[in-house]
């Protein structure tokens, strides 16, 4: 049997614990980035684990495939953003380096999840069994 719902994946309740970490991070951000680097890094954060949700709630395979690859993405964008606030000065090494290793954890599940996907027989449900959630 599936699982019931997208919120039991390891791979969404990573991402919301990192999203959280963002919101904290950009609290201290500069008053003047609240509509640049803050409000960037906010929705490539929230932007992840929303993927994950809306492409669980697909039917086709490709389309949750596709949702995982834009969540991989925006991941991306966020690694970016947190290096140019690193470089900035609106951040310290410490704490970017602890939002760091969330980031590549969520990647290295997101990638978990893709490959038990595509490896699956292809069925009416594109979703992982428990055994293969990340």
């Amino acid at each position: 049997m599936g699982l019931q719902s997208y919120r039991e994946l390891e791979v969404w309740q990573r991402s919301i614990d990192m999203v959280e970490m963002i919101y904290e991070l950009t609290r201290s951000f500069p008053a003047e980035e609240k509509f640049g680097l803050t409000s960037q890094m906010r929705r490539a954060a929230v932007s992840v684990p929303s993927n994950i949700a809306e492409g669980y709630g697909r039917s086709a395979r490709g389309d949750y495939l596709q949702h995982l690859s834009i969540a991989r993405g925006s991941l991306a964008e966020l690694e970016t953003q947190l290096y140019i606030a690193l470089r900035l000065g609106y951040t310290s090494r410490e704490q970017s380096a602890r939002v760091y290793v969330v980031l590549e954890e969520v990647g290295k599940r997101l990638t978990r999840l893709k490959n038990a996907l595509q490896t699956r027989p292809d069925t009416q449900n594109p979703r992982p069994a428990p055994q293969e959630q990340t």
